[in-house]
């Protein structure tokens, strides 16, 4: 008989997702302006030590509960960079999943413990004995905001398009499918070339947002400058650099549990000017609040704060072999730090990553060292491992290495506040292992151009994270992945991600992706520094909020409440 395709592996008997690991609150101090670092800085921000803080304590959720609600009126969320493409199928940027969960629905979602739960299907996957066949129930109750009923014909073509769409990032998520198939209305299957264990956790993100099929047929390739789908909003319009707007869909399945008229998402990428407009009263919701301003933000009379640990990481990428953009034959980049192991493995040693972090962020955020959290199932004492730091033999890499110390290179940054802090910091920190670092600040929809061309030496980047480990490392780290902006390519790798994805197995899953992590210590295209930690801050005129482990801010079910005494401080 068939079993439910959890989102572990195929068997009812896989343990589920841990929750994530609760922290309690510490100070913050200090910020370095954005404005006095320009492009080429080379003025450094040392180190100092700080002593770790107490933990901090999630807070996932500002509930509505017996609150009354004002129906209707104009939500304003302060984000804090634009989104790129509005089209699942393309898009990359956390961002644009901010505002695509608010119009486009998902065959599954991740709820506040962690879980994989569904969405626009009905039920888990149930899968063929033989781990090829995985069959979907999908709603009857759904239509598309253009008026075309939802079915699993639509999920097919969205499905199909993901895997054969010129430029689609989600291919390698879906997997090794050898045909979708709509079986009738309510029912999609997907036969694969061999067993792929992370289906429902993809079907969970981008991959799993099911479009319009009419809107496709019309018009596919601009389908991202007006995005149709199944959700509680539909999309407005766009002023570039400036805003996104979404109105309330009267088309929802259950719009009686939709509250707002319409959610404007104003790009402010400035924390400082977040903040700002939060205290005003002119946006009611701002993500990505510095840990620099969380604690003076948190005493503000009628602010909260959501703050939940992240799946992701923030981490520096290498370019190895990115001559031609991403999804492209790779080539030779002709620097010592693209060719020489010896080079990277130096640089990943010159890091004091707790230094690091606690100096910048003030114990809010985490040292990592792999893309899987300790929080995870799959965890593994390789990856919870971190790389020594000892920068005399990072050193004496440089010299066998055969390269000049200081070894100068340069790395493109984002240019937000915390992320030129970071930088500051990190520059000052890799002086005593040899090296010598130029940072060049970009806009952040910019140096996701970058990125993908391959246009750079060295740059920060993170990843907001998945549930699944296949979600974090098989399209950054396998050939050909449609985020492996790297250019790294290793068959060992590939064939240990390919394993783990096929493997019905925690225990054996968790020990393939230990193995990996260990070979990409060793090779470091992607040299893993730290968590965050999601702090979204809020008006309390507004309830409904909720903000989980996978980084997106959730306002669909957002509404305005009467002030209580109680929300004061």
């Amino acid at each position: 008989m068939p079993h439910l395709l959890h989102p572990q592996g195929w068997l009812k008997s896989t343990p589920a997702m841990h929750n994530p690991r609760r922290r309690a609150a510490s100070l913050a101090t200090g910020l370095v302006s954005a404005a006095a670092l320009t492009v080429g800085m080379t003025a450094c921000l040392p180190i100092q030590p700080v002593d770790s803080g107490p933990p901090h304590t999630d807070v996932l959720s500002v509930p509505i509960g017996d609150q009354t609600i004002i129906e209707g009126g104009d939500l304003v969320m302060a984000l804090s960079a634009e989104p790129d493409r509005l089209d699942p199928t393309t898009s990359s940027s956390l961002y644009t999943r901010y505002v695509m969960q608010t119009m486009c629905q998902k065959l599954y979602d991740i709820d506040g413990e962690g879980e994989l739960v569904p969405q626009l299907a009905t039920a888990l996957p149930s899968v063929s004995e033989d781990g090829l066949t995985v069959t979907i129930p999908v709603r009857q109750d759904a239509t598309f905001a253009d008026g075309t009923p939802f079915d699993a014909n639509a999920v097919k073509v969205t499905l199909e398009r993901g895997l054969t769409m010129k430029g689609s990032g989600r291919k390698s998520e879906l997997g090794p499918i050898d045909s979708v198939e709509a079986l009738d209305a309510s029912r999609v299957q997907i036969t694969y070339q061999r067993p792929f264990a992370p289906l429902t956790a993809a079907l969970a993100d981008r991959a799993g947002m099911i479009l319009s099929p009419a809107a496709l047929a019309n018009d596919d390739a601009t389908f991202g400058d007006h995005p149709i789908c199944v959700g509680p909003f539909k999309f407005v319009k766009r002023v570039p650099q400036t805003s996104i707007t979404v109105a309330r869909d009267p088309l929802y399945y259950d719009a009686k549990n939709v509250h707002l008229d319409t959610i404007t998402y104003r790009i402010m990428t400035d924390s400082n000017i977040r903040a700002a407009n939060l205290r005003s009263g002119d946006v009611q919701v701002a993500d990505s609040i510095s840990p620099q301003d969380i604690d003076a933000l948190a005493q503000q009379r009628n602010v909260g704060v959501l703050q939940v640990g992240s799946l992701g990481y923030q981490g520096l990428t290498v370019n190895i072999g990115n001559t031609a953009g991403v999804g492209k034959p790779y080539g030779a980049v002709d620097t010592p730090l693209a060719r020489e192991a010896l080079v990277r493995q130096a640089l990943s040693m010159a890091i004091d990553r707790k230094a690091l972090v606690n100096t910048v962020f003030n114990n809010w955020y985490e040292p990592a060292c792999s893309p899987i959290p300790a929080t995870s199932p799959f965890t593994s004492p390789e990856s919870e491992a971190c790389p020594e730091y000892n920068p005399e033999k990072a050193r004496e890499l440089l010299k066998e290495a055969g390269v000049s110390i200081p070894y100068e290179a340069k790395l493109l940054v984002s240019n937000t506040p915390d992320s030129l802090r970071l930088t500051q910091a990190l520059q000052a920190a890799v002086v005593a292992g040899g090296f010598s670092l130029t940072i060049q600040p970009v806009e952040y929809s910019t140096l996701l151009d970058v990125q993908d061309r391959g246009d750079f030496q060295l740059l920060q980047l993170g990843w907001s994270g998945r549930p699944d480990p296949h979600g974090n490392m098989y399209n950054f780290l396998s050939t050909g992945g449609g985020n492996n902006v790297a250019g790294y390519s290793r068959p060992e790798m590939d064939e240990l991600l390919t394993q783990a994805s096929q493997t019905i197995d925690t225990a054996q899953r968790a020990k393939l992706y230990g193995q990996a992590i260990a070979q990409v210590q060793k090779d470091n295209s992607i040299i893993y520094l730290y968590r965050n930690r999601s702090l979204t801050a809020y008006s309390t005129t507004v309830a409904g909020i909720a903000t989980y482990s996978d980084g997106v801010v959730h306002l669909s079910n957002a509404a305005f409440v009467e002030a209580t005494q109680g929300a004061e401080k």
